[in-house]
């Protein structure tokens, strides 16, 4: 493809992946992608592992959807995520940034607003919408052929110095660089984020990848090659709207928006 094609085109996979394993030829570009990302001094402070193993894929999976209920059910994935919420097209064609819930289930639709707010958890409860979600997470993570684990070597991470911003921006930038190139490939990503969120459960996986103490481990995601049909979870939304230039540039100091034009 071209550059800016696979640019404008690369998003995040919420459904399934084919049941197919990620090939070590593609793996190993995905990493090659990785390692060309720029860093500071040449730091290259990334580190990656290859997650295979089917028992720590479906123990990895089975923390994701444990952790995805438990921050539904207590009411913290509301709290922190429910600036992002948008529920309508016009909302969304306005603010032009945050997730449409554009997709329910049937006996959930009426309630969409109520669903995702904060002060529904008796409803949502009620409606089983912690375990829909954690369920629907766990399978999905257990059965991507491939998970990634993003760490950076604490030496250069130092969190508070200068060194520790270097280190995450270089990650950042490695890992977009994985993104992009799962574009060219045919693959597509998601980032596995709840079990971050609770620091028993981070502590979980970082023991059972074995991550030595000069190791901090930032991230995980899921990739596998995508589907033709692309089928959408049962609870879904969509991101694809971006800001126009007028909202985020500026021009020479922060008191001039940029045109659009």
């Amino acid at each position: 493809m071209e550059f800016l094609e696979v640019i404008r085109k690369r998003k995040t996979t919420n459904g399934p992946f084919l049941d197919r394993p990620v090939s070590r030829e593609h793996q190993h570009l995905l990493m090659e992608a990785a390692s060309r990302a720029p860093s500071h001094f040449n730091s290259q402070p990334w580190r990656f592992i290859l997650i295979e193993d089917r028992a720590k894929r479906e123990k990895i999976a089975e923390i994701g959807g444990r952790t995805m209920q438990q921050l539904i059910a207590d009411g913290r994935f509301f709290e922190r995520y429910r600036p992002y919420f948008r529920f309508s097209e016009k909302e969304m064609a306005e603010r032009r940034d945050g997730i449409l819930i554009d997709q329910l289930p049937g006996p959930l639709r009426p309630f969409t607003r109520q669903v995702m707010s904060p002060s529904a958890l008796g409803l949502l409860r009620a409606l089983r919408v912690p375990q829909i979600l954690g369920e629907d997470n766990r399978k999905l993570v257990a059965s991507s052929p491939l998970l990634l684990a993003a760490l950076l070597d604490k030496q250069e991470y130092r969190p508070g110095e200068l060194s520790g911003f270097y280190s995450v921006l270089g990650l950042g930038m490695a890992i977009e660089n994985i993104w992009l190139t799962t574009v060219e490939l045919g693959m597509g990503i998601q980032f596995v984020s709840t079990p971050m969120e609770i620091p028993e459960a981070w502590e979980e996986i970082k023991r059972l990848l074995e991550v030595p103490e000069h190791l901090e481990l930032m991230a995980i995601y899921r990739l596998g090659y995508l589907p033709p049909d692309n089928p959408r979870p049962r609870i879904d939304w969509k991101s694809d709207q971006r800001k126009r230039i007028s909202q985020f540039v500026f021009r020479d100091s922060c008191a001039t928006p940029e045109s659009d034009t």
